[in-house]
């Protein structure tokens, strides 16, 4: 039994006197009968306020991104649109921002760039026009740390810490939550959620911070076989070869006949589910 439910049963509880010494069947009859409207009024008050608890409470994230008891993170979306989402972590440096806003621009794309909190104090312009081209901005931690070795007030702190960054210089509430370096468990995607996010991970990985060169990113998200319907595409500012590629990775994407969505735009936000591979399904 829920705790509103609890509360319910024991004030009728309260409400409903019991049978006293010595008092007869009849009269301790009459006396619930007396009684009875006051129990059905307050019945049906707390039903109605035990319901309307339930449909102002957001429904917790967790829920859906739950796979045998293990959370996950939003990998890719089940979609019929031809649809991907690039994205961008931004957790130093920012050598590349403009170059990258531009060639976005000129595509007339739409991406979402994962801040961190450092990052946003060192490069609070850069923060200010990636938020004024449209791009989607989410949260990547303050610090950028492993947030599994991280107690749950510390992994919040991380999150919170960050969105009040973002919102101090932009205004806007944040709700798109990557873990760092893609890191996870249970009590990172949980904490998450408590602070309001949809957690974000990928299914495709540029690899371009591994600083290959720019074949190798084209190759790693057009050539591999992972690319579909709903991918999440990662890539990172700062990369040495993310920005020579970017021209030719969007080309290669329009030719496949791909749309390039922010992740705001790809994913279900309610009533969803997802498979062991993190993609997520609409009910």
């Amino acid at each position: 039994m829920n705790r509103p439910m609890e509360k319910v049963v024991k004030q009728i509880r309260k409400i409903i006197p019991e049978r006293r010494e010595g008092q007869s069947r009849a009269g301790y009859r009459n006396l619930l009968v007396a009684k009875g409207a006051t129990v059905l009024l307050f019945v049906l008050t707390a039903f109605a306020l035990v319901r309307g608890v339930a449909s102002v409470l957001p429904r917790s994230i967790t829920v859906s991104s739950s796979v045998n008891g293990k959370l996950l993170p939003i990998n890719s979306v089940e979609t019929d649109k031809k649809q991907v989402a690039l994205t961008f972590e931004a957790t130093y440096g920012n050598r590349d921002i403009a170059k990258i806003l531009e060639i976005l621009k000129r595509h007339e794309i739409h991406a979402t760039f994962f801040l961190t909190g450092n990052w946003v104090d060192e490069y609070p312009d850069d923060v200010k026009a990636i938020f004024a081209a449209g791009h989607d901005v989410g949260n990547i931690g303050d610090s950028h740390k492993h947030m599994p070795q991280l107690t749950d007030e510390e992994c919040r702190e991380e999150i919170e810490q960050a969105h009040t960054k973002v919102q101090a210089l932009t205004g806007y509430d944040m709700f798109l939550f990557r873990p760092p370096y893609g890191d996870y468990d249970n009590h990172v995607i949980s904490n998450a959620a408590k602070c309001g996010y949809y957690s974000v991970r990928w299914d495709v990985d540029s690899f371009d911070w591994k600083d290959y060169g720019t074949e190798s990113i084209l190759d790693n998200v057009l050539r591999s076989g992972d690319l579909k319907n709903g991918s999440i595409i990662r890539c990172q500012s700062g990369a040495k070869y993310t920005v020579e590629a970017l021209e030719s990775l969007l080309t290669g994407l329009e030719k496949e006949g791909y749309m390039v969505v922010p992740v705001s735009q790809l994913i279900y936000k309610e009533k969803y589910h997802l498979g062991g591979n993190g993609r997520q399904m609409k009910e």
